[in-house]
């Protein structure tokens, strides 16, 4: 077992190749620490399913802001739980907002379900709905091809991380960090069509 200066001179190594873009470093990252921070998340959290989901937005900051990282300020792993420990706690705020919008819409109609209403499909939506189709299949080819797999055996074939994991013989952190890497490029390539309204 190595020393902890060791390990911390390990993580430091893979945080420079995370700022490179090696996705395989962040993998390594997050085989390393991705259950202490679920532990810690959850303990915020509450929920699996939240943890889960901060788990995955703090390895995302992290590559997103590996260059950033300076090791006089601390190591890569407390590093790693701060920003988890920030996810969290954003994470708490935002469902406390939700749950203050859903109440006030309620209260506005109490015999509909909020947000529950569709129009009618018109000439205009049909062609709103292939040009949307159009963008979405753009979108995914600007995907690398290990990512736009990852995702589509996601989403198209409903499989969950661990079967994707064991269809492709990868590890289970480096389909997680695929999907949540390609998801965020899609976001980023589709947010000047799409937006996410404000509560």
């Amino acid at each position: 077992m190595p020393s902890a200066s060791a390990a911390a001179d390990q993580d430091r190594r893979l945080l420079e190749r995370v700022a490179r873009g090696d996705e395989q470093a962040l993998a390594s990252l997050y085989d390393r620490y991705a259950a202490a921070l679920y532990a810690l998340a959850f303990r915020i959290a509450g929920e699996r399913a939240d943890a889960e989901e901060v788990v995955l937005d703090a390895f995302q900051q992290a590559w997103r802001d590996a260059g950033r990282f300076r090791e006089e300020r601390g190591s890569v792993a407390a590093w790693l739980t701060m920003i988890c420990r920030s996810r969290a706690l954003d994470l708490i705020r935002a469902q406390g907002r939700r749950d203050r919008a859903v109440h006030r819409a309620a209260g506005a109609a109490p015999d509909d379900a909020p947000a529950m209403g569709r129009g009618p499909v018109t000439a205009s939506t049909e062609v709103e709905g292939g040009e949307r189709r159009r963008m979405v299949a753009a979108a995914l080819d600007e995907l690398s091809p290990p990512q736009r797999q990852a995702i589509e055996l996601a989403f198209f074939d409903g499989l969950s991380h661990s079967e994707i994991a064991e269809r492709l013989g990868e590890p289970l952190g480096t389909v997680k960090t695929r999907v949540r890497l390609g998801m965020q490029k899609l976001r980023d390539a589709l947010s000047p069509y799409y937006f996410e309204a404000s509560v």
